[in-house]
């Protein structure tokens, strides 16, 4: 079982406030606004199992994930704190009002209703430490986090092995990251891209 150290509880508790005032802010949000923005997202969000030419995984599926949490993540794109040539260079083009229109566009979208629950007893002992922001079954007990149920399992090694080699910046997945062995990551990855959950998103 890995043990979360406390000044990752700490980080956990700051982006729980954080949140709050991500959620009032962005009470203007209008997801109409985001839909042409969008669009250009579902050139590649929007296409089953597309792939990336380098490094060569599947393009995450957004389906199911929260607003507040797509908005987080084109934020990291724009400042640096993720790192992709094509995404970085889309979010650094967009202004903070595009970012929270689009993302309420793109959450809108999904038909897949998630629900926070239980584990069946399947769960591998690494998942203990993801399920306390994550859910017991993957699906995010915040809209700050990513649900992982149903993400593209070479996505998810990807992404654990950024937050290892310290390429993604993240106060609390850093830390954890860092005590996650390669075997880790790949059965971490594995047990949540089996799990019912997210899902392709495609413009009806």
């Amino acid at each position: 079982m890995i043990t979360m150290p406390k000044p990752v509880v700490a980080a956990i508790v700051a982006m729980l406030a954080a949140s709050v005032y991500v959620q009032v802010a962005a009470a203007e949000v209008d997801a109409s606004r985001g839909e042409a923005i969008g669009a250009g997202c579902l050139a590649c969000h929007g296409i089953e199992d597309f792939r990336n030419a380098d490094p060569p995984y599947r393009v995450p599926k957004l389906g199911g994930q929260a607003a507040t949490y797509l908005v987080n993540a084109l934020q990291g794109y724009r400042n640096g704190a993720r790192s992709h040539p094509i995404m970085s260079a889309q979010a650094k083009s967009l202004t903070e009002q595009q970012i929270e229109d689009v993302a309420a566009y793109l959450a809108g979208l999904g038909s897949v209703a998630v629900t926070a629950g239980g584990s069946d007893g399947s769960a591998p002992a690494a998942a203990r430490t993801c399920a306390a922001c994550h859910g017991q079954n993957g699906i995010s007990l915040s809209p700050t986090w990513p649900t992982l149920a149903g993400q593209h399992e070479d996505y998810l090694v990807y992404a654990l092995e950024q937050y290892r080699d310290g390429k993604r910046k993240n106060g609390v997945m850093m830390p954890v990251g860092g005590m996650l062995s390669d075997a880790d990551i790949e059965v971490l990855a594995r047990y949540y891209a089996g799990l019912e959950g997210l899902e392709t998103t495609t413009k009806d």
